[in-house]
C-alpha cells in the first residue's frame, strides 16, 4: 500500500521553510527579478514532483494540483508570520526587503496564520477526501470563500495603500494566487451537488412553515439584518461620513480604519460592496423555500466572512499596528464582539442550511406530495 497522497503532500509543503532560508541567504538571488523567477522554478519544480506522486492513480482531479500547490505557499506564510513575531528568524528578512514588504503589516501577518493554519487544514483535508472517493465540494466551497475574501482585501489593498508606490516584481506572482479561488469556486459550483434524501411530504410540510412558526429562521433573520446594517455603519466611516456617530466610533472605537496601510479600508468597503448584497440575497433564500442555491452561497460567504473578520480583529490588536491605530483598551471587547457579530451570524446559517436542508429543496406541491406518497 502506497503512502497517502495527503502526507506526501505534507512531506512537500514542509520544504517552504528550507527553501526560503535558502533563498533569504544566497546572495545571487537577492534582487527583485531573480527572486521572482526562483518562485516560479520553485512552483514548477513542485508541480512536477505532485505529477510523479500521482501518475498512478486513475482520474486525478485537475483540482489535486492546485490544493497541493497552494499547500506549499501556505507553509510559506505561516513562515511569514512566524519570523514577524520573533518566533524564527532569518528565513525572509530579504523577500520582505525585496519582495513584498507589505508582508511585515499587522494584517499580513495575520492573514499568513490564517492561510498557514485553517487553509492549510482544509487543503489537506480536501485531498484526503479527494484520495478517498469522497465529496468534498462543501469543504473546497468554504475553503474558496475564505480564499476569494482574502485576496479581494489582499491585492487591493497593497495597490491602494502605503505601500502601493514602491510595487516590486515578485508582488506580481500574486496573480495566479487571485485567480486560483474564482477558478476553483466556479468548477466546484458546476458540479452536481448532493442532496440528502428527504421524503416528498417532510419538503411540502417545512415549506409550508410561515417565519413566525420557524422560530430559529426569525432569530436568523434578525442577526442577518443586524450584520447588514452594521457593514452599511461601518461603510458610512470608511467614506468619511460626517456623522457624529461615524466621528466617534472611528476615533473613540476602531481607529484602525484610519490605518493607511489599506487593508482595512479595504476590508470594510469589500463588505459594504460585496458581502452586504450577499447577506440580502441570504435573507431572501431564508424566507423564501426553494432556494437550494443557499446550501451553496451559504458556506461561500461562511468562509469569506469568518477570514475576513478574524483578520481584521487580529490586525486591529496586533503589536505591529501603531499605538495609535490599536483598538483602545478599554473599547476592546465591544469592538471585538461588533466585529466577530457577523461572522457568527453567517457560520449560523451555514449550520442552519446543512443540518436541515428540506426547506431549500426544489418546491414539492401537493399534487407531487400526494403523488410520492402513493408510490410509496
Amino acid at each position: 500500500m502506497g503512502t497517502p497522497v495527503e502526507l506526501m503532500v505534507l512531506l512537500l509543503s514542509l520544504y517552504a521553510p528550507p527553501v526560503l532560508f535558502a533563498i533569504n541567504n544566497i546572495p545571487a538571488l537577492q534582487q527583485s527579478v531573480p527572486l521572482l523567477v526562483m518562485g516560479v522554478v520553485v512552483l514548477g519544480s513542485l508541480f512536477l514532483l505532485l505529477h510523479f506522486t500521482v501518475r498512478h492513480k486513475p482520474n486525478v482531479d485537475p483540482l489535486f494540483y492546485v490544493f497541493a500547490e497552494l499547500c506549499f505557499t501556505c507553509m510559506v506564510g505561516l513562515t511569514n508570520a512566524l519570523e514577524q513575531d520573533k518566533f524564527i528568524t532569518g528565513f525572509i528578512s530579504f523577500y520582505l526587503k525585496e519582495g513584498e514588504p507589505h508582508l511585515s503589516t499587522a494584517y499580513a501577518v495575520m492573514m499568513s496564520y490564517w492561510e498557514g493554519v485553517v487553509h492549510f487544514i482544509l487543503l489537506l483535508l480536501i485531498i484526503h477526501r479527494m484520495f478517498s472517493q469522497k465529496s468534498y465540494r462543501s469543504l473546497g466551497l468554504l475553503w474558496a470563500g475564505s480564499s476569494i475574501a482574502h485576496q479581494i482585501v489582499h491585492v487591493p489593498g497593497v495597490l491602494i495603500g502605503k505601500y502601493g508606490s514602491n510595487i516590486r516584481p515578485a508582488f506580481w506572482r500574486n496573480v495566479p494566487f487571485f485567480v486560483a479561488p474564482f477558478w476553483v469556486a466556479l468548477q466546484l459550483l458546476s458540479r452536481p451537488r448532493e442532496m440528502p434524501v428527504v421524503t416528498a411530504d417532510k419538503i411540502s410540510a417545512e415549506q409550508r412553515k410561515s417565519l413566525l412558526t420557524r422560530p430559529a429562521d426569525l432569530l436568523l433573520s434578525l442577526l442577518l439584518l443586524g450584520a447588514m446594517a452594521f457593514s452599511v455603519f461601518r461603510g458610512f466611516v470608511v467614506l468619511d461620513c460626517p456623522l457624529d456617530a461615524c466621528f466617534t466610533y472611528v476615533y473613540q472605537y476602531e481607529p484602525y480604519l484610519k490605518d493607511p496601510v489599506g487593508f482595512p479600508k479595504v476590508t470594510v468597503l469589500v463588505l459594504f460592496f460585496y458581502a452586504l448584497p450577499l447577506l440580502s440575497v441570504l435573507l431572501y433564500g431564508l424566507n423564501v423555500p426553494g432556494c437550494s442555491w443557499m446550501l451553496d452561497w451559504s458556506v461561500l460567504l461562511a468562509g469569506a466572512m469568518v477570514q475576513t473578520q478574524c483578520c481584521h480583529v487580529g490586525a486591529s490588536l496586533h503589536s505591529r499596528t501603531p499605538f495609535t491605530y490599536r483598538v483602545p483598551v478599554d473599547k476592546r471587547w465591544s469592538v471585538v464582539a461588533l466585529n466577530v457579530f457577523p461572522a457568527v451570524a453567517t457560520a449560523l446559517l451555514l449550520l442552519r442550511c446543512h443540518s436541515n436542508p428540506a426547506y431549500f429543496m426544489n418546491p414539492v406541491h401537493k399534487g407531487q406530495a400526494s403523488g410520492k406518497k402513493k408510490e410509496d
